[in-house]
């Protein structure tokens, strides 16, 4: 042991130089190998001390050693001249090594701060990628927000330019926007005070409820001839890259609705850009053929990414498979005997057909149609997972094939007596009555089977359009073929197969639901009968219904 002491004091003799340290490290492995001939345990102990001593001896001479560890960065060698491989090489019983350890890398960390001080900061590279980014419209310059509480915007749905309007405009209509919010907040806060279980609309809601009716009145039947030619400038300017001018087209308090509703779907957009959960620009297809329309894209689908990424989706609109680019499509459309969708016929009235499509015999039709939907409903999340479902699809036939009009989908064995799952028309056949009579073949197949029926919730903000406007129709028409003096809503909904909780809420939006002396009372509005009887003569005898007659279906048994 008394050799060990020596070999640290030849170490640190002042004035010893680079050879005298090379010659006292040669002399000590000499030493080392004889020792460890003669004893087997002291190779281990011999070269856990020469470790902490070369680690004491870098923590004092460092003045010396600054200039060698500023020109040698490579990793400290053990004895065995190799890097080390784990902590376990190095002395971690000691307490002096691990002192000399902890002040040596003290040191190294002040003089790596001391060379890094000097260089220049490197900017963030998601900094960079916003600033990077701009705004898809011609002109823009990707200032302002269509909320008014952004300061940039990356998307067409957040551009000011787009809408027509000013960055400053969209501040001024959000703080008004936030006023009214506040003050309808107070007014729901004081009505839920006084809250009972069925509440009618007060006299404010009343006269609010005119008010709208009369502006919804007063406003101008159609465009004046300087009104047409200024929309008219203004899409031969600008075609698709602005917005449409939608002034003087409907009344004013329907287009701040509109305008708010712009608003609050592009501040939701931005906050899921800004969570990370969508990329503006990616991954996002924007317009897909189909047939021979050309449809802009409402919602994300997830399609494939080396479909999703391309922007642009080609579709058969038969066997509904989808395609990269139009040549595809075309060498497709050429060979595809496809011209209705599989399954089986159900219901055929003049060009309206109705296909059953079983998700499980058919199951790569299905998962298209599921994946087509998606571009078009914001709550569906079934794509892959149809085998429990059966699929009804409506068409329209001509001299080159049934076309998709729109379908819903049911489940086999629904424990909540679910009647639709999922529905959808397509966008070129909306606005046109196809959807009331989806809805309807929904309910008729309900009383085939003898069951009330009702949509799974949540529904789209579209359908639920769709089923108030549906159930409001259903009650006024069974209203006013009523001969009776008393009317039950379980007869109702015996009657037409809707749920009973659907009739009463559908009464409530009415007005048509009183609760008096405990007991609930259903008044027969005559006005709105009568309203609703003129808009059956004036609509005439439109084709756009669903003739029970026409259906050629039995319930499916075991499936």
């Amino acid at each position: 042991m008394p050799r060990r002491r020596q070999v640290g004091t030849n170490r640190h003799m002042p004035g010893s130089g680079s050879d005298g340290t090379e010659d006292s490290d040669s002399s000590a492995e000499r030493e080392q190998t004889n020792s460890s001939e003669s004893d087997g345990t002291m190779p281990k102990r011999q070269r856990l001390t020469r470790a902490s001593t070369r680690l004491s001896q870098s923590s004092q001479d460092a003045p010396d050693s600054k200039r060698a560890a500023d020109h040698d960065e490579s990793p400290p060698l053990t004895p065995t001249g190799n890097a080390p491989s784990s902590e376990s090489e190095l002395d971690i019983s000691s307490p002096n090594a691990s002192h000399d350890e902890s002040q040596a890398k003290d040191q190294a960390n002040r003089d790596s701060d001391k060379d890094l001080s000097h260089r220049p900061k490197r900017r963030r590279c998601h900094e960079t990628y916003n600033f990077n980014m701009k705004c898809p419209t011609p002109g823009c310059n990707s200032l302002g927000h269509l909320t008014g509480k952004h300061e940039r915007h990356f998307a067409v749905s957040g551009c000011p330019l787009y809408h027509n309007l000013s960055a400053d405009e969209c501040k001024v209509k959000a703080i008004s926007r936030e006023k009214q919010e506040e003050e309808v907040k107070g007014q729901e806060e004081n009505n839920s005070r006084h809250a009972t279980r069925h509440q009618t609309p007060t006299s404010k809601q009343s006269r609010y409820k005119e008010q709208v009716a009369e502006i919804r009145k007063g406003r101008n039947s159609g465009l004046q001839k300087e009104q047409k030619e200024k929309h008219m400038e203004h899409r031969q300017t600008h075609g698709n890259t602005r917005e449409p001018l939608l002034e003087n087209i409907t009344s004013e308090y329907d287009l701040e609705l509109f305008r708010k509703a712009q608003a609050r779907a592009s501040e939701d957009l931005e906050k899921l850009r800004i969570q990370g959960q969508i990329t503006e620009g990616s991954n996002m297809i924007k317009t897909i053929l189909f047939g021979r329309y050309e449809l802009d894209t409402w919602y994300h689908s997830p399609y494939p990414e080396e479909y999703a990424r391309l922007g642009r989706l080609y579709v058969c609109e038969f066997c509904l498979k989808y395609m990269k680019s139009q040549t595809i499509l075309r060498r497709h459309m050429a060979k595809c005997v496809w011209k209705h969708p599989p399954g089986d016929e159900v219901y055929r009235k003049g060009a309206i057909s109705v296909f059953e499509v079983d998700g499980k015999k058919n199951k790569i039709y299905c998962q298209n149609l599921c994946l087509l939907a998606k571009l078009f409903l914001d709550h569906k999340t079934l794509y892959y997972d149809v085998e429990p479902f059966l699929f009804y699809v409506m068409t329209e036939a001509d001299n080159t094939g049934c076309h998709l009009v729109g379908y819903f989908s049911k489940e086999k064995n629904s424990f909540l007596n679910y009647n639709v799952s999922c529905i959808l028309t397509m966008p070129q056949y909306m606005r046109q009555g196809f959807g009331k009579m989806l809805i309807d073949f929904s309910y008729l197949l309900s009383k085939v089977e003898e069951k009330v029926g009702s949509p799974e919730r949540p529904l789209s903000d579209l359908g639920l359009i769709s089923y108030r406007s549906y159930w409001k129709e259903v009650l006024l028409r069974y209203m006013y073929n009523f001969q009776g003096k008393e009317i039950s809503i379980k007869e109702i909904s015996q009657e037409t197969a809707v749920n009973p909780v659907d009739i009463v809420s559908t009464l409530q939006s009415l007005q048509m639901l009183k609760y008096w002396k405990g007991k609930h009372l259903v008044l027969k509005r005559q006005d709105l009968i009568d309203e609703w009887r003129a808009k059956e003569i004036k609509r005439g005898n439109s084709n756009k219904t669903i003739e029970p007659s026409s259906l050629k279906w039995t319930p499916p048994k075991g499936t």
